[in-house]
């Protein structure tokens, strides 16, 4: 996919504005990105108003010789339109303007299969393209040559649907097959999950449109407090920099332990096939004690990546957890002196410079341990098991080893002080 500078291919861009406003005009900015992103340079835009889409066309059928005129002008080398096309819709439009047409799934799927570096990521992607890919080979019969023969066979048909009818059951085949080797990896995932659920310590998700800053969130807080080059993840500004899913123990000043796990970003109009091939990873945002929602606070539509968000948590699940909003890059919007801003459930700061890092530290603690209490027990020798787990789910103020067994000073979640308040003195 990748192209050098002096090769790029034309881009013109087209979308339809079903009376959305303010939201194509953001809707095709995006557009934008996600075409440089895959390497093309957008020369040109054209929009059209309509009511509702065109049903064969997508776009209405006196705009198609526009477009066509206007790719000649611009020379452009590929169409590249704001939403899904529906495989009646690419093969009309590739009639009738005679020009490589990608969609928006198109080009998110492209930029996914370059940025995914595990296997199961890679895996996850490759399943999305050949479900987007599988629908669009029906019907492509008009345009490949038949030979006679009567039906009821694959040896009847013409030499071009033999191929196509090929094609279909080798992508059938190769879906299958993905999805075997998912659903074992899937079942290794939930395993570790399991592991991470028993051990009580509380799990904090990031979770927010795709670029702003979760994974600079991440590892200013590795920087903060793990101080580990070796476990910082890839950040950089662009369009889903990160694919993979990441997990770190982060234990603040104050020594409450939590895990803080880093996901795939979200956007608007999100294919459905990467979100149901990507769903094993997404559902760990669903085991989440705790969401934080980071906002690039900096762009203007940033209310509208909150609503996306919203909306794919709920797809996931995962609408009812408990969201601390992070507002990121505030610096860009606000005094830097003023920052960090802490107002109810929400954190103004800046991961990039660390600003209001140990804040929301204490921010992350205050929503999660709560319902702690505070308490010492004795635990006997041979309870050993039990002094473990309070050393690794408790916060551990104090550790006296008595001969009448382990006295401990500390804070602990409330299932917990209920199950072993036999222990307290």
């Amino acid at each position: 996919m990748k192209q050098t500078s002096n090769t790029k291919k034309r881009a013109l861009l087209i979308g339809v504005n079903l009376n959305n406003g303010e939201e194509f005009e953001h809707s095709m900015k995006e557009l934008a990105s996600l075409t440089k992103a895959c390497h093309y340079e957008p020369v040109g835009m054209i929009t059209q108003n309509l009511p509702a889409v065109h049903t064969a066309l997508y776009i209405g059928t006196g705009k198609v010789s526009e477009v066509k005129e206007t790719a000649a002008i611009l020379e452009a080398d590929l169409l590249v339109f704001d939403n899904t096309l529906t495989p009646t819709q690419l093969r009309n439009l590739q009639a009738e303007l005679e020009l490589p047409i990608f969609d928006r799934t198109y080009l998110i799927l492209e930029i996914f299969k370059e940025r995914a570096r595990t296997k199961e990521a890679k895996l996850q992607v490759e399943l999305a393209s050949l479900q987007y890919m599988l629908p669009r080979l029906v019907g492509m019969q008009t345009s490949l040559g038949r030979q006679g023969g009567a039906s009821g066979s694959l040896s009847a048909k013409g030499a071009g649907e033999k191929k196509l009818e090929l094609d279909r059951r080798y992508i059938e085949h190769q879906i299958n097959g993905l999805k075997k080797d998912l659903e074992h990896i899937s079942t290794e995932r939930n395993t570790i999950r399991k592991k991470r659920n028993t051990s009580a310590i509380p799990k904090v998700a990031l979770v927010g449109y795709t670029n702003a800053g979760k994974s600079t969130l991440l590892n200013a807080f590795v920087d903060c407090y793990l101080q580990d080059e070796s476990k910082k993840v890839l950040e950089k500004d662009m369009l889903f920099a990160t694919l993979d899913t990441t997990v770190r123990k982060i234990t603040p000043d104050a020594g409450n332990s939590f895990l803080l796990t880093d996901t795939v970003g979200f956007i608007d109009k999100l294919p459905h096939n990467l979100i149901k091939a990507f769903r094993s990873t997404l559902e760990e945002v669903k085991y989440a004690d705790l969401l934080l929602e980071v906002i690039d606070f900096s762009d203007e539509n940033h209310r509208e990546h909150m609503l996306v968000t919203s909306s794919t948590l709920k797809e996931l699940n995962a609408g009812d957890i408990p969201v601390l909003y992070i507002f990121n890059k505030a610096d860009k919007r606000m005094d830097a002196e003023l920052l960090p801003k802490v107002t109810e459930n929400k954190i103004y700061i800046s991961a990039k410079k660390g600003i209001g890092i140990r804040e929301l530290a204490e921010e992350i603690s205050r929503l999660l341990f709560s319902s702690y209490v505070d308490c010492t027990m004795r635990i006997p020798y041979e309870e050993g098991n039990i002094s473990s787990y309070l050393l690794e789910t408790a916060r551990v103020k104090s550790t006296d080893y008595q001969p009448e067994g382990i006295f401990m000073e500390l804070s602990i979640r409330q299932p917990d002080y209920e199950k072993f308040r036999d222990y307290c003195l």
